[in-house]
């Protein structure tokens, strides 16, 4: 299933134009493969991933899985035009955070060429739903630009959630407090 995520025939992924279906280029270097076989190298480098996204994100495939694959090869957050509703809450459910770009911005208008590095900043602190924070853009060899997005994450229990890395961390760390705060103290007779 996770082989699956982001290899629609009809995807369109703008680092490789021309080509549609589930194929990317490796950064460094450029060198063209499947979305998977990338996110494994960039998962065994350490390197956590970014998806960039146009409108409606995740229209489609708003599928626990769709999420959960998206998970599984390694991306932590994911910077769309807008999102389709059940998927945004999917995304956060599975502790992958979800941001969308200020309206008029977009990877056409930040001219991104598939080289750069991102960071999201903005975040150290107690986070609250809806928040704004800054995507930093590094170009390779041409500065950081920072553009403004909103974090969104609609709702304080969602934020429990995306702290706990998803709901099911979440869930299973709510059950062990509780059976800790049950469990018999003292010796019995």
């Amino acid at each position: 299933m996770t082989r699956g995520t982001f290899a629609n025939v009809r995807i369109k992924n703008l680092m490789v134009p021309g080509v549609e279906g589930g194929v990317t280029l490796y950064q460094p270097g450029g060198q063209q493969m499947s979305i998977y076989d990338a996110a494994m190298r960039y998962q065994s480098a350490g390197i956590p991933l970014v998806v960039i996204a146009g409108q409606e994100y995740g229209t489609g495939s708003s599928r626990d899985w769709a999420a959960k694959g998206t998970r599984l090869l390694g991306v932590k957050v994911v910077i769309a035009q807008s999102f389709e509703r059940i998927h945004r809450s999917n995304l956060v459910g599975m502790g992958v955070l979800p941001c969308q770009f200020k309206e008029g911005t977009n990877a056409q208008t930040l001219k991104l060429n598939g080289t750069e590095i991102f960071d999201l900043v903005g975040l150290e602190n107690q986070i609250k739903p809806s928040q704004d924070a800054t995507l930093l853009i590094h170009h390779t060899g041409s500065g950081t630009d920072r553009i403004p997005v909103t974090l969104r994450i609609d709702t304080p229990i969602e934020i429990e959630y995306y702290q706990h890395g998803g709901i099911l961390p979440y869930v299973l760390r709510q059950l062990l407090n509780q059976a800790e705060k049950n469990k018999p103290t003292g010796i019995r007779t």
